[in-house]
């Protein structure tokens, strides 16, 4: 189904052919919503840029495009604002019979793409031997929601976890381990992951401090490197250990992912350096090999340099992700990859980028993008952390989350004096606590660092999960209350708007292909948030002032077509935000 917006551009663009030329063919009519919805629902642009192209004034040239405009069946009149803005306001017969088409398809309207292209995702990616964190969080459901999006669009999605599995931390814990607790490097589960972290914390301080034991150290990851069979087992039971408290983790948020961490690049990143120097491109600069860049400059102004090998002939992440960016051209043939990560990569990633096309390792016709994204503040600015001035575990956030949400269940139930199940009141505490931690972090613009609150975040009131959920329970209930089955309300029966309030729903109902489309092209997730929470918004005002099961036909059954249609949609934009509705709340 073709979204509004395309069919008035393509209307424009008919229009302006036929006004100005051949040559107009391919002009943007920058067609799209109206700012001020007093004059119109959609406005055309493009009678100012064109004002000193064809010298004539932007008004006059309005006019020519509306005279040649064929859009008597969806808009009224088109009127001229301002400098010469072209105004569109709707027909409500066009709406009804849009409305209806959506109705009958089930993907709301959105089309698939069609030409077949794969993406490779890659997010999360926390580091073996440490339990996953709050920083973990933004990276892994911003992840998921760029993912689920792209998927249903069409794409074949790779979302790949480029977990921390390799070089210096492991050759620091197992020689520490060695000593303390050298069970841990031969049997499986031999401590809890708590302790696993305080270990490799105590190592890491130890290799500050102790050149000796920085030099078994590095020893260590030697033998790890060149396949040392007792330190391969040693590395293989902490990644196993690591894996399953994570996927504890991936579950709760039914998030999925592939893993494929920085050692599966190892065997690939030798030919990196080869293929670097066969090219003639690296440069020595005090023992490492590097490539220089431009654009980037130290303190000083001198070049910077970006090390793929350093003095001791060891590699680091610059290499790993030129051998794993490399690997996903040439194996996984992706068309698109998409890195999601804070925003203090940003300068790593356009370095790594920038001598992958240098190296020709990245060809034109492969699209590399870094989604760059904030940090997550306590209430106080701060970054959010323990009281002791600990990183948030991750699972610690989300048990906290959900026995907020159990309590402010529970307070209501008593309020309401409502009887529940203990499984309903665990169901439900769940599922809000959960996407209420996941949508306070994807309505926020992902740029931006963002206040982390528990009060806010589940707040029935306001741009919130628990709101949009709200939404949803409240159209189910007026099935119950009616003995209404949605699905069976008959194909051909109209959508009529009569009231203000319906038309206003009506339209915005219209927008979602144009919404996911823009998250598909933007990779921002609140955009679908602010969508969603202005549709949740503008049913609530429908459904306060139109009645439903009180109606007359055929008005009845039209305004069950809009509630029904309106819950599709919202189940439909929560599930790619990564969230599950409920029937009751």
């Amino acid at each position: 189904m073709t979204s509004i917006n395309e069919q008035l551009t393509h209307e424009f663009q008919d229009a302006l052919v036929k006004s100005f030329g051949e040559n107009f063919k391919e002009v943007d009519p920058q067609v799209g919503l109206a700012r001020d919805l007093r004059h119109g629902d959609y406005q055309a642009n493009i009678a100012l840029p064109l004002g000193k192209k064809l010298s004539k004034k932007p008004r006059e040239i309005a006019q020519i495009i509306i005279n040649n405009l064929s859009l008597d069946n969806i808009c009224e009149t088109p009127t001229i604002g301002g400098p010469g803005f072209i105004n569109l306001k709707l027909k409500t017969s066009y709406l009804e019979t849009q409305l209806k088409s959506l109705y009958n398809d089930q993907r709301l309207g959105i089309e698939k793409i069609k030409n077949f292209s794969k993406v490779i995702v890659d997010f999360s990616s926390p580091n073996i031997a440490k339990e996953m964190h709050v920083g973990h969080l933004r990276s892994t459901i911003i992840g998921d929601c760029i993912a689920r999006t792209l998927e249903f669009l069409g794409y074949q999605i790779l979302r790949l976890n480029h977990v921390g599995d390799w070089g210096t931390q492991f050759g620091m814990l197992i020689t520490y381990l060695k000593e303390v607790y050298p069970d841990a490097l031969t049997q499986p589960d031999a401590l809890e992951i708590g302790d696993l972290v305080d270990f490799y914390k105590q190592s890491k301080k130890r290799f500050d401090e102790d050149k000796k034991f920085q030099e078994a150290a590095r020893e260590a990851v030697v033998k790890l490197q060149s396949g040392d069979a007792e330190s391969r087992k040693a590395w293989q039971l902490l990644c196993d250990q690591s894996r399953r408290e994570f996927q504890q983790i991936y579950d709760r948020l039914e998030v999925k992912l592939t893993e494929r961490g920085e050692s599966f690049y190892n065997p690939y990143l030798d030919d990196v350096i080869q293929s670097l120097d066969a090219q003639e491109i690296l440069e020595k600069d005090q023992g490492a090999q590097c490539v220089f860049l431009e654009g980037f400059t130290n303190k000083s102004g001198d070049p910077l340099p970006l090390i793929v090998q350093k003095s001791d002939g060891g590699y680091n992440y610059a290499t790993t992700d030129l051998a794993a960016l490399r690997y996903r051209i040439k194996e996984d043939e992706a068309k698109r990859i998409i890195y999601v990560t804070d925003a203090g990569q940003s300068n790593h990633f356009a370095q790594v980028f920038q001598v992958a096309k240098k190296a020709n390792f990245l060809p034109d016709t492969i699209e590399v993008t870094h989604v760059p994204f904030g940090l997550v503040k306590g209430e106080d600015g701060k970054k959010l952390k323990t009281r002791s001035g600990e990183t948030i575990k991750l699972k610690d956030l989300l048990d906290e989350a959900i026995n907020y949400a159990r309590k402010d269940l529970e307070n209501r139930l008593q309020s309401e004096d409502r009887q529940e199940s203990e499984d309903f009141i665990n169901h439900v505490a769940q599922t809000v606590g959960i996407s209420a931690v996941k949508y306070a972090d994807l309505s926020q613009n992902r740029i931006s660092d963002y206040i982390f609150s528990y009060d806010k975040m589940l707040a029935l009131q306001g741009n919130t999960a628990p709101y949009m959920l709200y939404a949803y329970a409240r159209i189910q209930s007026i099935s119950r209350e009616g003995n209404i089955d949605y699905e069976n309300l008959g194909e051909n029966r109209p959508i009529i708007l009569e009231d203000k309030t319906e038309v206003e729903l009506g339209k915005y109902l219209l927008q979602v292909s144009e919404i996911i489309k823009e998250v598909e092209k933007t990779l921002l997730p609140n955009r679908l948030c602010d969508y969603l929470y202005e549709l949740s918004k503008k049913f609530n005002r429908f459904y306060e002032n139109c009645p439903v099961l009180k109606s007359e036909e055929p008005l009845k059954t039209s305004r069950l077509l809009l509630c029904n249609l309106t819950a599709r949609t919202l189940k439909l934009g929560l599930s790619l935000l990564g969230i599950s509705v409920l029937e009751r709340m």
